[in-house]
């Protein structure tokens, strides 16, 4: 899924549970997912702007033993789907199996993908030709705002309330730091 550009292209990297869809607890189930309010717009918005939309997520359900890799895979391809009926995608998804104290031992570990840390912003970089300085993530959570620090991305706290608006704020006016 390399972009072969010879132009950098700024993305958007978001959290998923908290910001693309509720937090229902460790979800693998396509059934369980539900959208927070209008996610899918605001990543139909940043594919229309010319943006990479990429999900970084900790997924330490499967370090934990509550499900498998291929759940983790099943569950973003139906989120692709789901997107798909409004014209819109996530370009790539990123996530962390792994856990310092994972029940599975061969996920039992402290890696650099696990969120505070920025190993999976890099490895969409590696990926994608990705201009740093004009991305953002966006995520519910202090240890996103400090991941995409660490990535050398600006961090947004996303608190709630419609996806879309906050967004399009960013977007609208990258160079503010303004946050939500």
């Amino acid at each position: 899924m390399a972009n072969k550009s010879e132009k950098k292209v700024p993305a958007v990297f978001f959290d998923r549970d908290g910001t693309l869809n509720v937090d229902t607890g460790y979800l693998h189930e396509k059934e369980k997912l539900q959208w927070m309010p209008e996610a899918r717009e605001a990543v139909k918005l940043v594919n229309d702007k010319g943006y990479l939309a990429i999900v970084i997520t900790n997924q330490s359900g499967v370090a934990r033993g509550m499900f498998g890799e291929k759940a983790v895979r099943d569950l973003h391809a139906y989120m692709n789907e789901e997107l798909e009926k409004i014209g819109a995608h996530l370009d790539g998804f990123y996530y962390c199996p792994h856990h310092p104290e994972a029940a599975v031992p061969e996920y039992r570990k402290d890696c650099d993908c696990r969120k505070p840390k920025s190993g999976l912003i890099s490895a969409a970089c590696k990926d994608f030709d990705i201009d740093l300085g004009q991305s953002l993530m966006v995520g519910d959570s202090p240890r996103d705002v400090a991941c995409a620090e660490r990535a050398g991305v600006r961090g947004v706290l996303y608190k709630g309330g419609s996806l879309l608006e906050l967004v399009d704020f960013l977007i609208s006016a990258p160079d503010t730091g303004a946050g939500a």
